[in-house]
């Protein structure tokens, strides 16, 4: 079983940064940070709010709008489907994906490989496609080859 955290470090009003890590065998890996709607506690707001602290096994969906934009996307990549979060309570259709700033996410983790603040003090994060085309790899393989890939969301 391939193990990951994604564990949250900086709230802003409307976005939340946090690092995404592989763990094993007592080692932790950074792959990359991540960049979430903000933090709601005991309320959802559709499109608006991160997903609630827990874990989640991760599979891979290969339908849907969004997988056949990323196979026109990462044609140079082994495209097998979204990262897809399951069992996210009041949420559907949650994946791992790219882009720059809560607006980019519907509820969604983003992946990037810098994190930075911007002048209103939201967070954002750079070089999502470049931190896609790292991770995607990363995990989609160990999914195509059986292995069960679970992600546990916490908070420092």
């Amino acid at each position: 079983m391939l193990n990951l955290t994604l564990e949250r470090f900086g709230f802003g009003e409307q976005s939340t940064v946090g690092s995404l890590y592989m763990d094993s065998h007592d080692l932790r890996e950074r792959l990359c940070f991540t960049l979430e709607d903000q933090r709601r506690l005991g309320e959802k707001v559709a499109g608006e709010t991160s997903i609630p602290l827990g874990t989640y096994e991760i599979l891979l969906r290969d339908e849907g709008g969004m997988h056949q934009s990323y196979l026109r996307r990462f044609m140079d990549l082994p495209h097998h489907g979204m990262l897809w979060l399951q069992n996210v309570s009041d949420f559907e259709w949650v994946y791992l994906h790219v882009g720059n700033d809560h607006e980019d996410s519907s509820g969604c983790p983003l992946l990037g490989n810098t994190p930075n603040v911007d002048e209103a003090g939201e967070f954002r994060v750079y070089q999502s496609t470049a931190a896609y085309r790292r991770v995607y790899p990363m995990l989609a393989e160990p999914l195509v080859n059986g292995e069960r890939v679970v992600l546990q969301v916490t908070e420092r």
